[in-house]
């Protein structure tokens, strides 16, 4: 079964990769300057902020959760670092205080889905709220810019490191750590056994407990890492940062071939899905469809992902 297993996780991925070459090569040949450097280091760059927040919504969803808040964390935590940061913090030491704010707050959600054993849409669209809401409080619904024009704030966005963007080595790195800790570890077993069957899990040891609020930490904390760079871009935190963030999230995991119903998926395609998200929202506009027909297009693929995943699944229950 296994083995089965494995095949059908490299067949998703390889489908999810050729999907993504037919998405380029036909934009490429309604607009060539599609392939220029300069354009694929700016899809790169856009591909990063939302490549952050599925890398952590990777690890929810396998466990058969979800987390609707990951959007108003990346505000929240931007928001608060901004203001410390106007208020005279060292910058290092704002970036630090910004990623365990998110980190906090994403613990808070792991600890009632957890413990309250509350269902992870109802406890992360009120924690949504909230989080919205005391970002709308702390910043009077204005944009903070009061000491966002430091060099180290602006390189973390804005910076570039052997010609590539920083936020790119930022994503790779982010990536690389994720991977390892999902693939290689103890710890992304118990992920992956949780998402299976939680019983099971409970009954072979798994601390299912732990294991969930360390996963909504690890989402928020990647949430925060967004936010850093997506203050850092716009050198200012807007309250409204990161709306919508969630569906983009979900769509590139579940496009990435992890199942709604967790237990399977892995971090290689999650990246795959956000570069399919990215390719998307870089070729409509190079190719000059307007911002509302884009909407209408990235809907359209959120159901077919969604869609394809409940195929798979219903398949996989049948064999």
């Amino acid at each position: 079964m296994k083995t089965v297993s494995n095949f059908l996780n490299r067949f998703t991925s390889l489908t999810t990769l050729a999907a993504l070459a037919v998405l380029m090569v036909l934009i490429t040949v309604m607009n060539p300057n599609f392939l220029t450097t300069n354009n694929l280091l700016n899809l790169l760059l856009q591909v990063t902020a939302n490549g952050f927040i599925a890398f952590g919504m990777t690890f929810v969803i396998l466990t058969g959760g979800i987390d609707l808040s990951v959007g108003a964390i990346l505000a929240l935590s931007s928001a608060l670092s901004a203001g410390m940061i106007g208020a005279g913090m060292p910058l290092p030491l704002a970036v630090l205080v910004c990623v365990v704010i998110g980190a906090g707050l994403g613990a808070i959600n792991g600890f009632f889905i957890a413990y309250g054993k509350m269902a992870p849409f109802i406890v992360t669209l009120a924690t949504q709220m909230i989080y919205r809401g005391l970002t709308l409080v702390f910043t009077n619904g204005n944009p903070v810019t009061k000491g966002m024009d430091g060099f180290f704030l602006a390189y973390i966005g804005q910076g570039y490191l052997f010609g590539i963007p920083f936020p790119v080595i930022l994503m790779i790195i982010a990536f690389v750590i994720l991977y390892i800790l999902l693939h290689k570890t103890a710890f992304g077993k118990s992920v992956y056994a949780l998402g299976g069957n939680e019983k099971a899990a409970y009954i072979a040891g798994v601390q299912s407990n732990r294991v969930k609020v360390t996963i909504y930490t690890i989402s928020g904390l990647m949430s925060a890492i967004a936010g850093l760079v997506i203050t850092s871009r716009l050198s200012s935190a807007t309250p409204q940062a990161g709306s919508g963030y969630e569906m983009f999230a979900i769509a590139a995991v579940v496009l990435g071939g992890t199942s709604l119903m967790g237990g399977k998926g892995r971090m290689s395609g999650t990246i795959i899905g956000a570069l399919i998200i990215g390719v998307l929202n870089n070729g409509l506009n190079i190719i000059g469809v307007s911002t509302f027909w884009q909407q209408v297009v990235e809907g359209a693929v959120i159901i077919v992902a969604v869609l394809v995943d409940v195929i798979r699944n219903k398949r996989s229950l049948q064999s």
